[in-house]
């Protein structure tokens, strides 16, 4: 079993709370997780059809018959429950007696609104990160980055990235790209319709398609809306869909008070290099490596890596990026208060003094705003060089 560093959060969060509530996308351990971290737990799968019924005709029978813990999984297939919850735990307070999960965030949180404010510690479980995967000890945001915590990962960065981070095909040894066919159509299947009301899913697989082809990109709503056929209204809706499906997430532009006029579209990023490249009809590592898109896949897999460190923490990801009018762009800006860690990207091996011009840039203007710069390549050393860091994909 490997070590999930949200561990720590939940099982401190089950003694403080009488519900826990963990959420995140389909096949990302959250079930595994759970039932190890609590093992005491009576476990309830609400995706057992005689248990949704006996959930959904009798919730208050069905909640009874729990004196101690609970594990309550896939418990947004049955909403009504959460009603009934909340009067349970306003009467005798228990902390961590429930333990909720579920992989569709539009539901759960939602209802969790409506009855559990205040009652439930909510966190999300995303795919494994590198450190969890691979070995390594796990960093906080605000210390990152660490140059001199160990020598990082020890494998290959396109087979990494096009195998991607889902548990289940690292604990099977499964074939990426044929589990994730699997898990694609799944999701088109079950989570979409259930969510949306989509006449035709030929559309709305294109749509995702499309999406994969701008991940790393600019959002210009009315463009995919054209490209896809469809309204504007439709790909928004569809938009908040794969978010809240933990399938992308979308970066806000950082707005800077340096008299420049700023881009104020956002950015798109998938949150799994292995379904981003799936969907982009890459095949093997080696194409992948050689592909015109591997720098939006090495920067999806930059910007992943960091979202999953917020998360992991149970912490809002505050991450930005900043971009205006005349091209100058920086990929990254980690939000640190008082000041912004602004961080390029580069997936070469090899890099040149035009690598840092963005950064430079942005420095010069933001001045005692800014951290010491940081850029992230495709290369295996980490060093200092004269007005920023340069590090390694291994020490993410």
């Amino acid at each position: 079993m490997i070590q999930r560093i949200l561990s720590h959060k939940l099982k401190k969060a089950a003694t403080q709370y009488p519900v826990v509530t963990l959420t995140g996308p389909r096949q990302s351990g959250k079930t595994t997780l759970v039932k190890i971290l609590f093992p005491d737990y009576t476990y309830v799968s609400l995706e057992n059809p005689d248990t949704r019924m006996f959930a959904l005709d009798d919730p208050n029978g069905f909640l009874r018959q729990f004196s101690r813990g609970v594990i309550l999984d896939e418990v947004q297939r049955a909403p009504d429950l959460f009603s009934y919850l909340q009067a349970i735990v306003d009467k005798d307070n228990q902390a961590g007696k429930f333990i909720l999960t579920g992989s569709q965030n539009f539901l759960l949180i939602d209802r969790i609104s409506q009855t559990l404010a205040g009652r439930t510690a909510v966190f999300h479980l995303l795919p494994f990160s590198q450190r969890e995967l691979y070995g390594g000890v796990a960093y906080h945001p605000d210390n990152f980055p660490d140059i001199s915590s160990g020598e990082g990962v020890g494998t290959e960065l396109w087979p990494a990235l096009i195998t991607g981070f889902y548990p289940r095909i690292h604990d099977k040894g499964l074939e990426p790209r044929e589990w994730l066919a699997n898990y694609y159509q799944t999701y088109i299947e079950r989570d979409v319709r259930s969510v949306i009301n989509v006449g035709d899913l030929e559309t709305f697989g294109r749509f995702i398609r499309f999406c994969a082809g701008r991940s790393g990109q600019l959002l210009n709503y009315s463009a995919l809306a054209a490209d896809c056929g469809i309204s504007n209204m439709t790909v928004k809706r569809w938009i908040s869909v794969l978010r809240a499906s933990f399938i992308i997430a979308l970066v806000r532009p950082h707005y800077g008070n340096f008299n420049k006029r700023l881009i104020k579209s956002p950015k798109l990023y998938f949150l799994d290099t292995g379904l981003l490249s799936f969907l982009l009809g890459i095949k093997s590592a080696e194409e992948l490596r050689f592909s015109a898109l591997r720098g939006a896949v090495f920067e999806t897999f930059v910007f992943s890596e960091l979202y999953k460190a917020f998360q992991n923490y149970g912490e809002v990801p505050e991450i930005w990026f900043w971009h205006d009018v005349k091209r100058h762009e920086v990929d990254f800006l980690l939000d640190r208060g008082s000041k912004t860690l602004p961080i390029e990207v580069k997936s070469g091996e090899t890099l040149t003094p035009d690598s840092f011009r963005g950064l430079n840039y942005y420095r010069g203007l933001a001045g005692d705003m800014s951290d010491r710069p940081v850029l992230i390549y495709g290369g295996d050393d980490t060093y200092l060089r004269k007005g920023g860091q340069v590090l390694s994909w291994r020490k993410l």
